[in-house]
């Protein structure tokens, strides 16, 4: 074994015995290791968890890419375009697409004999992905739409349902406002709940042909088309290739073609998400500062407590560099066992809250019920391999402290 690492762990050994001033050192050191590491590891599964939970909310009721009317800025009103076989299967044949589904929507308001309440209808067709509305749905069923027959059934959201006291089964009255009133009666068929207030506060799920009905369109038209694509992080590239193919185009109505992304369509939810981003470097920034600082304080503390050992190896020939390598050496070692603490601190605290779920938030705040967590293990590994080299890199500069120390002064150091 090399010389240095066997006196390093002599020394590492003596530490744990408790001689002197080493056990303090060594304990806050790998504290600090341990409480720094913990902290960013279950930082950055919340951050990253509570990102992804409410953009897959944000696009679970949509989807990735929405191609509407050039026109159709406005959610709300929409112009239609024409929403054909051969437009989805343009749009299906691109390698980064994974679904595609038509979709409209029509503003109105429900009224009860004591209440009302302005809501957006949207009707879906039979291609539809009931994924997430089966994931999120409390009570009743997702009825089978189409866009060739009126089911006359509804799916309501729990927020629209407490205000106006509906529940599975009842009836609601549908009121739809432009030349003249138009009424039309739908039966509650189901209950969701996403605790996304956006959609929850607003939409109503019905079929397609019913809302295609309500606007007067053609039946080839549709208010746009929802486009998931298959990986998220190619999602700028998908809706270039969509706009090469399709943008600024008309049908044959004279309707422009225009695709935007989720990201354009909302961007001060997205806006705000990244804005975590910069919590979780400001997080990652003070705990390795943290983690670096105490480590910097125990070193000095046991260079300080080893001046005698210290004195006699640079009486023995030992040059400075060797005996910085002795103690660089410790620190790993005090370093490795922080970050081992860390991690089964980190890690526990993360699974603990991905399985049982006991940290709550409010859903009206922050869009979830539950502290999200997203358990990564390549962010982990980054996170220890940083936290390694930057706490070994800030302990280059205090080491310089051996080239001080003489050797005749040192050997009767007390």
């Amino acid at each position: 074994m090399n010389w240095k690492l066997f006196i390093a762990r002599r020394i590492y050994k003596s530490n744990e015995g408790g001689r002197k001033v080493s056990k303090p050192a060594v304990r806050i050191a790998t504290a600090g290791i341990a409480i720094g590491l913990a902290v960013m590891i279950v930082s950055v599964s919340v951050v990253i968890g509570f990102k992804h939970q409410v953009r897959n909310k944000v696009v679970g009721m949509g989807g990735d890419i929405i191609v509407s009317s050039i026109d159709g800025a406005q959610l709300y009103q929409m112009t239609p375009i024409v929403g054909n076989d051969s437009l989805m299967d343009v749009i299906n044949r691109m390698p980064e697409i994974s679904h595609t589904q038509r979709y409209s929507v029509k503003p109105g308001m429900i009224m009860t004999s004591d209440n009302f309440q302005g809501m957006m209808l949207k009707g879906v067709a039979q291609e539809y992905d009931r994924t997430f509305l089966q994931k999120h749905l409390l009570e009743g069923e997702i009825p089978t739409f189409t866009d060739s027959a009126a089911s006359n059934r509804v799916l309501v959201s729990r927020s629209v349902a407490d205000k106006l006291s509906l529940k599975v089964g009842d009836k609601l009255y549908t009121y739809y406002i432009e030349n003249n009133i138009r009424a039309r009666r739908l039966t509650v068929s189901g209950i969701y709940q996403t605790n996304f207030s956006y959609f929850d506060d607003l939409f109503l799920i019905t079929d397609l042909y019913t809302v295609n009905r309500l606007n007067g369109w053609k039946p080839e038209q549709v208010g746009g088309i929802e486009i998931t694509v298959k990986d998220y992080s190619q999602l700028t590239q998908a809706n270039d290739c969509i706009r090469s193919s399709i943008n600024d185009q008309t049908d044959r109505y004279g309707e422009i073609y225009c695709s935007r992304t989720s990201e354009e369509i909302y961007p001060q939810i997205f806006d705000w998400l990244n804005l975590l981003d910069i919590n979780i470097w400001v997080i990652l920034i003070l705990m390795t500062g943290v983690a670096g600082f105490t480590m910097i304080s125990g070193l000095l503390i046991i260079i300080l407590e080893r001046t005698n050992m210290i004195g006699v190896l640079k009486a023995l020939g030992a040059d400075n560099a060797s005996i910085r390598k002795i103690f660089l050496s410790l620190s790993v070692f005090l370093i490795g066992r922080g970050m081992i603490w860390g991690n089964i601190i980190g890690i526990s605290v993360c699974l603990i809250q991905y399985y049982f779920h006991p940290f709550r938030l409010d859903p009206a705040t922050y869009y979830v019920s539950t502290v999200p967590i997203e358990l990564h293990i390549g962010w982990y590994l980054l996170i220890n391999i940083g936290t390694l080299l930057i706490s070994v890199s800030m302990l280059i500069a205090p080491s310089y402290l051996i080239s001080h120390i003489h050797p005749a002064k040192s050997i009767r150091f007390e």
